[in-house]
């Protein structure tokens, strides 16, 4: 099989090749290891994955997205995910993340105002004073 065989929402079965703090490589048979990301593990919460997989073992995997140009393949061994969905973007549950409350002026930290009295503003104003 090839990379552009795949189809989001197959179901394939793979052998685990690496296990990393942020996920697992399963080998699914085209020339590039997907990537079943930490969230998309379990059904549960899990802190590191080598709770879940270890490297030799056989899974059952879905395919989430193929990324072609990147060579990528993202994987979920949540067999109930839907292809499309964004498993990054989900809490530990399943569930959307709650964003935070507060007021977010899109302006970044304005405890840091910027200064205006340093060597690069004064370097500025120089120039700028000469035309």
């Amino acid at each position: 099989e090839k990379l552009s065989d795949l189809r989001p929402d197959m179901v394939l079965e793979g052998t685990v090749t690496n296990v990393t703090a942020f996920g697992a490589f399963v080998d699914i048979g085209v020339h590039q290891d997907g990537l079943v990301h930490i969230s998309a593990l379990a059904e549960r919460f899990v802190r590191d994955p080598r709770e879940v997989v270890k490297a030799g073992d056989i899974v059952r995997v879905k395919v989430m997205e193929v990324d072609p140009a990147r060579q990528r393949i993202a994987l979920s061994m949540r067999l109930n995910d839907k292809a499309g969905e964004q498993t990054a973007q989900r809490g530990g549950r399943g569930e959307p993340r709650q964003r935070r409350g507060g007021k977010n002026t899109g302006r970044g930290d304005s405890r840091n105002p910027p200064a205006g009295n340093n060597a690069f503003a004064a370097a500025f104003a120089r120039a700028k004073d000469k035309r």
